[in-house]
């Protein structure tokens, strides 16, 4: 768009690992530079203090982006870096801050910073909101969230749901529901057999996959209460679970001994790194996300890339993103349902959903995602 030539992004990325959010400031600072602006990603020098952190470590062990210009600068419980960030993309100028939202615990330093950077009267600040209410509730979180909401002037959805949770705090703001575009910088597939080889897993049978971080709100006790399922267990159906634990593991793994579902079950529950999530994703049959709740989820294009059937439950925007029979299957988040809608994807077949699949996946662009951002700037 003409005039906005500087856009700053405000959110996690290298050094920081941040999951699917790195992933996305990293892939949609890409896609920005492809069309011509020049980027600047403000990532953290202190995104979380350690007691607040569930996983093993906060820092990837990969070589920084060499195309990508990345600065740790914003520690999040410092209100004197706030200020000294805030002072300096206040200078800067950029035309536009794209700032992620994804937990109360950032408004504070994300809303002071903002605020501060406003007051050279040039730069609009267009939020990207994964999450309005988070997964896990805790006192305060709606202060922080309107404190953090007041500093945007626009923002962009990545679901319905949030879309929807957003106007019950901002009512007049403009915003826009945009899908989560596809996670398409994992790499190219592989064909099923060599990815089983390289994670060392029987190259035949049938595997299903669960992916990502693995929290309450994602369910996989259910999915493994669906494993112990008479009819999962009389089919030679196996798990592969990949991804690392963000709370105890040890209810996680007695829950394995008590269902008698060790057997079945593949557990690869360190951080996967970038290289690696291609072989995971090409060993499965499917994909499986038994949410107890949800907003959207970054598993949900990922699957859509490697072209994998879903089956997922019907909870928040989850199904939205999935057409029922096509792209997948909707369950309810319960086991003996996930169990019927797995035995029910093996009937139908894999050979079912693949032109489905990749009808669908031509909607989730990198590019919509970019116009919509800019579209909003234009108009404030």
């Amino acid at each position: 768009m003409e005039g906005h030539k500087h856009i700053v992004i405000l959110g996690s990325a290298w050094p920081l690992r941040g999951g699917g959010l790195s992933t996305f400031n990293e892939r949609l600072a890409r896609e920005l530079i492809s069309e011509g602006y020049k980027v600047s990603i403000y990532t953290f020098s202190l995104q979380y203090p350690e007691f607040l952190f569930p996983g093993k470590s906060q820092y990837s062990t990969e070589k920084a982006p060499a195309d990508l210009n990345i600065k740790q600068a914003v520690n999040s419980i410092n209100p004197l870096n706030w200020i000294k960030v805030g002072n300096e993309l206040r200078k800067l100028k950029p035309d536009i801050i794209i700032v992620r939202y994804w937990l109360p615990f950032m408004g504070p330093s994300l809303g002071s910073i903002l605020r501060t950077a406003k007051k050279n009267k040039h730069t609009r600040i267009i939020c990207i909101a994964d999450n309005i209410v988070p997964h896990e509730k805790r006192p305060g979180d709606k202060i922080l969230t309107r404190y953090f909401l007041k500093s945007a002037d626009a923002f962009v959805t990545l679901s319905e749901k949030v879309l929807s949770d957003l106007r019950v705090f901002e009512p007049q703001k403009k915003a826009i529901y945009i899908p989560h575009p596809l996670y398409d910088n994992f790499g190219d597939p592989v064909e099923k057999a060599a990815a089983r080889k390289w994670l060392g897993i029987p190259e035949t049978g049938k595997l299903i996959l669960f992916f990502g971080f693995i929290r309450e709100y994602k369910g996989l006790d259910l999915l493994f209460r669906a494993m112990a399922e008479e009819k999962i267990k009389n089919s030679g159906i196996r798990l592969l679970v990949a991804g690392e634990f963000y709370e105890d593991p040890q209810p996680y793994l007695k829950l394995i001994e008590e269902l008698n579902i060790s057997e079945q079950v593949i557990m690869r529950t360190s951080f996967i790194n970038d290289d690696a999530v291609r072989f995971y994703c090409s060993a499965a049959d499917l994909v499986v996300q038994p949410y107890r709740h949800a907003t959207q989820s970054g598993v949900t294009p990922l699957a859509y890339h490697f072209e994998k059937p879903m089956i997922v439950t019907n909870v928040g925007g989850l199904p939205a993103m999935v057409p029922d029979g096509k792209a997948g299957l909707i369950a309810e988040p319960d086991p003996v349902s996930i169990a019927d809608h797995i035995i029910e994807f093996y009937a139908l077949g894999e050979d079912h959903f693949l032109p489905h699949l990749r009808e669908e996946k031509k909607k989730y662009s990198w590019n919509r995602l970019v116009k919509a951002i800019l579209d909003l700037a234009n108009g404030i």
